[in-house]
């Protein structure tokens, strides 16, 4: 599908997480080990928080690799909050306007995934978006469609609620038009002060998902690691797949789970039931 990344704390340079990881996204880019391809070179997009108002974004149909541009602004820009994305495209044209993260006002909104029969519902969906947000969907993507569902939902209000409903609509559509159990995801979303994650399948197994361990407990596993010891006990990292093969440095985040994380060393994980919503 695709894979994802999101980091919450000190100010760093998008360089230090998206390239010198041995095995950070721009690496999972050629050679992922734990998505459904190993190639995701179907364009990249970085989502960042600073000085201005609202978050930065740098989209580009370039794969990650070979994104000079990219290279060049991650060497420049800091930021202590920042989602970013390679893309492997399941039906949906290589284009600027698909590559992920999605932006409306102050928020960002990235997917690993897919809506399974989302042609058959592409209509109904389109639907029930809020009129004042319909006009701002550029793209082709099922997640383009989630986020402005999601945003009707009250996303802004409470994200994780919203994307219960959503989930919860979409599987309640494609049961009317008689297609398999439709949402495969890992989102992550964020409005410039917490990071939201979640890991859900309708059925099946959902995409992978990790967050770092807390700081203090990394900096005693890996004493002899200069750029672990820099670590603030509120910074976290969240990825697809993780970075290194460490021990103790990555917990799998649950199926049907939801998080929040946010500065102050914050991270409160709770149910994601977007059936309990429908029932």
């Amino acid at each position: 599908m695709c894979r994802w990344m999101a980091w919450l704390g000190q100010p760093v340079l998008l360089e230090e997480l998206l390239f010198k990881p041995k095995h950070g996204i721009v690496d999972q880019s050629m050679h992922a080990r734990m998505g459904a391809e190993t190639t995701n070179g179907d364009g990249f997009g970085v989502g960042w928080y600073g000085k201005g108002d609202g978050p930065a974004r740098y989209r580009s149909v370039e794969p990650a690799w070979n994104d000079a541009n990219l290279r060049d602004l991650a060497g420049h820009v800091e930021s202590p909050l920042f989602l970013a994305h390679v893309r492997a495209a399941i039906g949906s044209p290589v284009q600027e306007t698909n590559c992920h993260p999605f932006r409306h006002g102050g928020w960002l909104f990235v997917h690993n995934g897919f809506i399974d029969g989302f042609a058959a519902m592409r209509r109904d969906l389109c639907m029930a978006i809020d009129p004042g947000l319909f006009g701002e969907l550029q793209g082709s993507t099922d997640t383009e469609v989630v986020f402005a569902l999601a945003l009707t939902n009250g996303l802004e209000q409470g994200p994780v609620e919203a994307l219960e409903k959503t989930v919860a609509f979409i599987e309640a559509t494609a049961a009317r038009h008689g297609t398999p159990p439709p949402v495969q995801a890992t989102f992550g979303c964020s409005d410039g002060e917490s990071l939201w994650v979640i890991r859900y399948a309708s059925a099946g197994t959902a995409r992978t998902l990790f967050a770092s361990a807390d700081a203090e407990s990394v900096c005693r596993l890996h004493p002899e690691n200069p750029r672990f010891q820099r670590l603030r006990p509120d910074d976290r990292l969240v990825v697809s797949e993780p970075f290194s093969d460490l021990p103790g440095l990555w917990h799998e985040i649950p199926q049907g789970s939801a998080v929040r994380i946010t500065h102050g060393d914050v991270f409160e994980q709770r149910a994601f039931s977007p059936r309990a919503v429908a029932g």
